[in-house]
């Protein structure tokens, strides 16, 4: 089992891209904390890895919220004795419409979600890192940082963030042996694909599939295959870098 005797936080674990991952993780050994706000979701996720003989526990909690962070270490340490891997998954957007029609509240939520919740992240987390010796972050960004589409201005920005903060968080973490490296879906089948494209129908579905060259939206199992890959120790000499798991949309 590739992260046997590790332990792992999942924000945003209760679906999506954040299921897939909890799920893999479990199966392969680690322990999962699963983060959320949506405690319905979170507790299923939960109770499902039981149900397949993996071990997880639930932890509601904000990433835009300090607090919560703090909560959600102190959780963890008392449910499995230590951290190893710091999934960064949770994320929003706000719906796919001209830049000056968002509003100061979609606005807001989208950085606070997408960019406040790393630096939180960073901030209660970085310090014990440092005194374990060493960690692993992993964000979960968007090839829409890379690539951006038209009425996504500024979700895009707040996922370009993301990736820059990443890698300079790579950089200046290296010498205490903590690792930070990005994932970089394509539009995804998950609870968010409606907002990214504006409505959900069969041929809008057909137009954004359209521009990716292996012909199908992402999944979850492919974000959690790419990140299984970056917090195990088979990439212990990978840091900084991005991923991008969308069908050849970035080529």
């Amino acid at each position: 089992m590739r992260l046997e005797k590790k332990v792992a936080i999942v924000t945003g674990g209760g679906s999506g891209f954040g299921e897939g991952i909890s799920k893999r993780f479990a199966a392969e050994g680690c322990q999962v904390i699963v983060n959320d706000i949506n405690v319905d979701g979170g507790e299923r996720v939960v109770s499902e890895i039981k149900t397949a003989g993996g071990e997880a526990a639930f932890v509601k909690g904000n990433v835009a919220v300090s607090s919560d962070w703090a909560n959600l270490l102190e959780a963890t340490l008392d449910q499995f004795g230590h951290l190893d891997i710091v999934i960064n998954n949770a994320g929003t957007t706000h719906r796919n419409k001209p830049m000056i029609e968002v509003t100061d509240e979609e606005f807001d939520l989208v950085y606070n979600v997408n960019v406040k919740g790393i630096y939180y992240s960073a901030k209660h987390i970085v310090p014990y890192f440092r005194k374990r010796g060493g960690g692993n972050f992993v964000t979960i960004a968007s090839t829409s940082g890379l690539r951006p589409r038209p009425g996504l201005v500024w979700y895009s920005g707040s996922k370009g963030a993301a990736i820059i903060a990443s890698q300079a968080m790579a950089v200046e973490l290296a010498p205490d042996n903590i690792r930070v490296n990005v994932v970089n879906p394509v539009a995804g089948d998950t609870p968010l694909l409606s907002e990214f494209m504006g409505s959900d129908t069969p041929e809008i579905r057909e137009k954004f599939a359209s521009v990716i060259p292996l012909g199908r939206f992402s999944q979850p199992r492919d974000i959690a295959n790419a990140c299984l890959y970056l917090a195990s120790d088979e990439a212990d000499f990978i840091t900084g870098t991005c991923i991008e798991v969308d069908g050849g949309r970035c080529v």
